[in-house]
């Protein structure tokens, strides 16, 4: 998103655009038996980290020029079809493990640990293990 963002007159913050991506979730949640307002409140997560992504690399590029990416995806055509993709596959997963995400300490633990080694396996840095950790902070209930 930031990709093909940066160095456009296209906002961050788009709230027509998250709008529809809250009613989306909405109709599919309600469709596969979820919790609507958990469901948006999940996908409310995931697009409020989304943002604090794109302002820290909006900065990083901006004061390191060499770093900002040299392709920019199109945004209509590549970057938003495939997150509603992901979002269809975030409901198929929300729907499989809603039994597992109670507010129960067995979720909280779970969690943890699913953050830890997602850290280790993909090597974080500060600001992806921050948004890693706000995107599924509400997961267990």
């Amino acid at each position: 998103m930031a990709a093909a963002k940066f160095g456009t007159s296209t906002p961050i913050d788009d709230p027509a655009r998250e709008r529809q991506v809250l009613d989306q979730a909405a109709s599919l949640a309600g469709a596969a038996g979820l919790d609507v307002p958990d469901t948006v409140e999940f996908f409310r997560a995931q697009i409020e980290m989304n943002k604090v992504a794109q302002r820290w690399l909006y900065e990083k590029w901006t004061q390191h020029p060499e770093l900002a990416p040299t392709a920019r995806p199109d945004l209509a055509t590549e970057v938003r079809p495939q997150l509603d993709r992901i979002t269809g596959a975030f409901i198929d997963h929300l729907g499989a493990t809603a039994d597992l995400r109670r507010p129960t300490p067995r979720c909280t633990i779970a969690l943890v640990v699913a953050e830890a080694k997602t850290d280790l396996r993909y090597d974080l840095d500060r600001l992806h293990q921050r948004a890693l950790h706000g995107a599924v902070g509400a997961l267990c209930g």
